[in-house]
């Protein structure tokens, strides 16, 4: 498995928030807010290399140069549904940034994606993606997303998840060499149910209180 374009956040308070959402007891109010925390904290390591200008500007004191966002070509693609829980708390960081949805679930029997809603916004050529969903597990939804957004023109693009398995970075490296993943946990392996093991159940489930 090539770990080359892979980013584990080993940050403390990530690692203990992740640790709080694996546990069984954590009711779903509770987990919604750790995913909201969670990724605040993952949003600071995947726009660490935005790109600055330097604007002309009055403190109380002085004039100054200083340096802001350059543009504002951000764009968050949230995979639905459960990537809306890392949506929420990236956005909290940059308001300012544009949303796509990508809806995607996967079939029981033969885990592959089925898409059932696509709407981002235009020019995704000119923007920097960051692609978000709480999970790659068998990586067959992350790569079906990202697929469809380099269809729409994207070329500059980051994929951010709460867990992932050897198995899906190995299958969504292999897709798309070029992308960079950013992550709280590489976990053991999966299941004969294409779970992550030992993970956290279903994201998404966990996050609105179904089954």
């Amino acid at each position: 498995m090539s770990t080359n374009m892979l980013t584990i956040v080993k940050h403390p308070l990530v690692q203990h928030k992740l640790t709080l959402m694996r546990q069984v007891d954590t009711a779903t109010v509770k987990f919604r807010q750790l995913l909201r925390e969670v990724s605040f904290l993952l949003a600071y390591e995947v726009t660490r290399d935005l790109e600055l200008q330097t604007v002309e500007i009055e403190t109380p004191l002085e004039s100054m140069r200083s340096e802001i966002l350059e543009g504002k070509n951000l764009c968050l693609v949230s995979i639905l549904r459960a990537g809306n829980g890392l949506l929420d708390g990236m956005l909290d960081l940059v308001p300012t940034a544009l949303v796509g949805h990508i809806g995607l679930y996967r079939d029981p029997t033969t885990l592959e994606p089925v898409e059932y809603y696509l709407k981002v916004p235009n020019r995704l050529d000119d923007r920097i993606l960051i692609v978000v969903d709480p999970m790659i597990a068998t990586g067959n939804s992350a790569v079906a997303a990202v697929s469809r957004l380099k269809e729409h023109g994207a070329t500059r693009l980051k994929f951010v998840c709460l867990l992932a398995a050897p198995e899906g970075i190995e299958v969504f490296s292999a897709a798309h060499p070029d992308v960079p993943i950013y992550t709280a946990a590489l976990d053991r392996q999966l299941n004969e149910h294409g779970y992550i093991l030992p993970g956290l159940g279903d994201a998404g489930d966990r996050m609105y209180g179904t089954n």
